[in-house]
């Protein structure tokens, strides 16, 4: 097995809960304030992740006010119920600005992107980009895809997603018309199972969606195993910047 495929392993990980953050900086991109944080346990051990605080979100007219750190956590717990270990691990917890989002942040180089990537790498897309359907995301922009040291791809930005009507808005339209592979097909009909039997793996994602955003994340997944087909690419919507 790829180790790709794999869960993760991610060094000194309660650390993402419990240690404490001695530095907290500004990042300079992007639309709401994202934080790089260093936490620090008691014996002086480090991680980095980055922290989306809900006060720093920025208004949106199509998303719920301060529920961006919440579709983070989701979506990486969702993945996670999928066994699509591709976005890094987050989670909810108060930091220097409140309740955010926390995610392990991921050595990379920052010049590698979707377009750079998707040639070598062409194996570990497909469930991102099935993933993106899946979720609804209104945001899959090109630097949204970045390579681990692990040679791992991974999946960051997720807090426009869940949204109940179509949204989707993404550069991954490589796969057009090519029927959905098998084996993902085989994880869809596994989740849509622990979803009907409300199975404790679910359970946590299920929570942090609206009724509607769930129903809605239900009728999709219905409609891709009813035609496990990546969509036709005529109507595509792209983000922008789509970098």
């Amino acid at each position: 097995m790829p180790a790709w495929l794999e869960p993760p392993s991610w060094p000194n990980d309660s650390l993402l809960e419990s240690g404490e953050a001695v530095t907290c900086d500004l990042t300079p991109l992007g639309s709401n304030y994202t934080f790089v944080v260093c936490l620090q346990g008691e014996d002086g051990e480090q991680i980095k992740a980055i922290y989306k605080p809900r006060k720093g979100e920025v208004p949106l007219w199509d998303f719920p006010h301060g529920t961006l750190h919440l579709r983070e956590c989701a979506s990486y717990l969702l993945a996670e119920a999928l066994g699509w270990h591709f976005i890094p691990r987050t989670i909810l917890r108060d930091g220097p600005h409140g309740e955010g989002s926390m995610q392990r942040y991921v050595d990379h180089n920052p010049r590698d992107h979707y377009f750079t990537l998707r040639e070598g790498y062409e194996e570990q897309f497909p469930r991102i980009c099935l993933f993106d359907l899946l979720t609804n995301n209104a945001d899959r922009k090109a630097g949204h895809t970045i390579l681990g040291a692990d040679e791992r791809v991974w999946g960051i930005d997720h807090g426009l997603t869940f949204h109940p009507y179509p949204k989707l808005r993404t550069v991954i339209w490589d796969f057009a018309g090519e029927p959905v592979p098998d084996e993902l097909v085989q994880d869809l009909c596994r989740l849509q199972e622990k979803l009907d039997r409300a199975d404790d793996a679910v359970l946590p994602f299920v929570d942090l969606l609206h009724a509607k955003e769930l129903e809605a994340l239900r009728h999709r997944l219905a409609l891709i195993l009813d035609e496990p087909t990546f969509p036709d690419p005529r109507n595509a919507r792209l983000p922008w910047p789509w970098m």
